[in-house]
């Protein structure tokens, strides 16, 4: 009886495992979300535009990832490189739904000082994915 009482908690723990660990996808995947999200198809040009503008802040997207962020970026503060954020230019970008939320909500809150609306990332990730 003891020894049920002591794997009953480590049985949940381990059904509960993969579902604390991050979800594989693909940009395409994500897209379709936020566009179901926001009811509305994303636009591949309101992207540009998002992406090269300033919100009221200080930057843009494009001031760390470059207006053609196809090559290495560059942290306007740090300086620390960033990969490409092209997924044709880099396989790993948009692959790992909570990494791409977390980068979402701290680079939106530096660009637009608030979270982006699902249409936005939509939007940005529609160009993001034209880009050849």
């Amino acid at each position: 009886m003891t020894s049920k009482l002591f794997l009953l908690p480590l049985l949940i723990l381990a059904t509960q495992a993969p579902a604390a660990q991050a979800q594989a996808t693909t940009p395409a995947q994500l897209q379709k979300a936020y566009e179901a999200a926001a009811r509305s198809p994303a636009q591949v040009e309101r992207g540009r535009v998002f992406f090269a503008s300033r919100h009221g802040a200080e930057w843009s997207c494009a001031s760390c990832h470059g207006q053609l962020p196809t090559g290495v970026g560059k942290h306007a503060v740090t300086a620390k490189p960033i990969d490409p954020l092209a997924p044709a230019f880099n396989p790993k970008a948009f692959t790992d739904e909570r990494s791409v939320e977390k980068w979402f909500r701290r680079n939106c809150k530096d660009v637009a000082q608030r979270e982006c609306t699902p249409g936005e990332k939509a939007d940005v990730l529609a160009w993001l994915q034209s880009l050849r």
